[in-house]
C-alpha cells in the first residue's frame, strides 16, 4: 500500500545547508531508522529499486554566500515529503514514524538539527489507484517536476534532460510492476508511449541540474568525492493521440498517480525526481 508522509520541521538556529539537501535528509533518516530497526534501514539502504522518495525542503531560504548552498532560519517553517511504496512499507513506515512522534526525535543535518512540529500521513492502495482513473473519458496530465529529476536510458550512464513521455512513464512503469501486487502488473511497449502520447512543456518552467546524490572515497586522491546526477525540474503536460487506447490511457494515469508516491528516476531517496500531479479533463 503506498504511503506518503508529510514533516514540518523549523531550526532552532540559522544555518546552512547545500542548495541540494536531498541527501543531508536521506542520511539523516537512515540515522533514525537505522536506531530503530537495523534489519529495515540496511533493507531500505540496499533496495535496487528505492523503497522510499524524498522531496527537498520546502520552505523560504536565505541566500547563502557559498555556491550552491542556502540557509534555513529559525522563524520560518519547513516541510518535506516521504513516498515510500516497498512491499514492506509497513515496517518502514513504522521505523520511521515511532522515532519522530513516539520519541519526539528530531532531525540532525550537518551538526544542527530540524525540530519537529508536525508529522502526518496519508495512503492508498493499488486498487484504489487503478479503480480512481476510469472516470476520466478524455483525460490530460500535468506532471510538476519540482526537484531535480535523473531518468537514465537503460542501462547507460546517459541521462534524459527533458521530461520526454518514454522516459518518464518507462521510469514509472519499472517502479510499479517492482512493488505492486502480481494481478495488476502492467505491460506497456515504449513504442505504445511515444506513439500515443504527446509532450506539451512549459518552456519558461524548464531549468536544468546537476546534483550531488552521495560520495565515495577516491583511494587516488585520499578524500571523499561527490556523486553527481543530472537532470531537470520544471512543468510538462501529457496528452493523448484520439486513437489511443482505453487501456493504455488508463495505464498512463495510473502510473502518473503513482508517481506522487514514488518519483521518477533514479536517486528518489535522495531528494530527486519529487513530482506533483494534476490530472483533469482535456479538451
Amino acid at each position: 500500500m503506498p504511503q506518503q508522509l508529510k514533516i514540518v520541521a523549523s531550526p532552532v538556529e540559522e544555518f546552512e545547508i547545500p542548495a541540494s539537501d536531498g541527501y543531508q535528509l536521506y542520511s539523516s533518516l537512515l540515522n533514525i531508522m537505522q536506531s530503530s530497526n537495523k534489519e529495515i534501514s540496511n533493507h531500505t539502504h540496499d533496495s535496487p529499486i528505492s523503497s522510499i522518495s524524498l522531496s527537498m525542503l520546502k520552505g523560504p531560504f536565505k541566500k547563502s554566500k557559498r555556491a550552491k548552498y542556502k540557509i534555513v532560519c529559525p522563524k520560518y517553517e519547513y516541510d518535506f515529503t516521504i513516498g515510500i511504496t516497498d512491499p514492506k512499507e509497513i515496517e518502514i513506515f513504522k521505523t520511521i514514524v515511532k522515532p519522530l512522534i513516539l520519541s519526539e526525535e528530531n532531525i540532525p543535518l550537518n551538526d544542527n538539527i530540524l525540530k519537529i512540529s508536525e508529522v502526518s500521513s496519508s495512503d492508498v492502495s493499488f486498487d484504489e489507484i487503478v479503480r480512481s482513473v476510469i472516470e476520466y473519458s478524455k483525460p490530460a496530465i500535468t506532471f510538476h517536476f519540482s526537484s531535480p529529476t535523473n531518468i537514465q536510458y537503460k542501462n547507460s550512464k546517459v541521462s534524459e534532460m527533458f521530461p520526454h513521455r518514454e522516459a518518464v512513464f518507462n521510469s514509472l512503469l519499472s517502479k510499479w510492476n517492482a512493488v505492486c501486487p502480481v494481478e495488476l502488473k502492467m505491460n506497456i511497449e515504449r513504442d505504445e508511449m511515444a506513439r500515443y502520447i504527446m509532450e506539451r512543456p512549459y518552456p519558461s518552467s524548464y531549468t536544468t541540474h546537476s546534483v550531488m546524490v552521495n560520495t565515495v572515497f577516491d583511494k587516488f586522491k585520499g578524500h571523499y568525492r561527490p556523486i553527481l546526477k543530472h537532470g531537470f525540474t520544471g512543468k510538462c503536460s501529457y496528452i493523448f493521440t484520439n486513437d489511443a487506447p482505453k487501456d493504455l490511457k488508463n495505464a498512463i494515469l495510473i502510473l502518473s498517480k503513482f508517481a506522487e508516491f514514488s518519483g521518477v528516476g533514479s536517486a528518489v531517496s535522495r531528494g530527486c525526481g519529487c513530482v506533483n500531479i494534476n490530472i483533469y479533463e482535456g479538451k
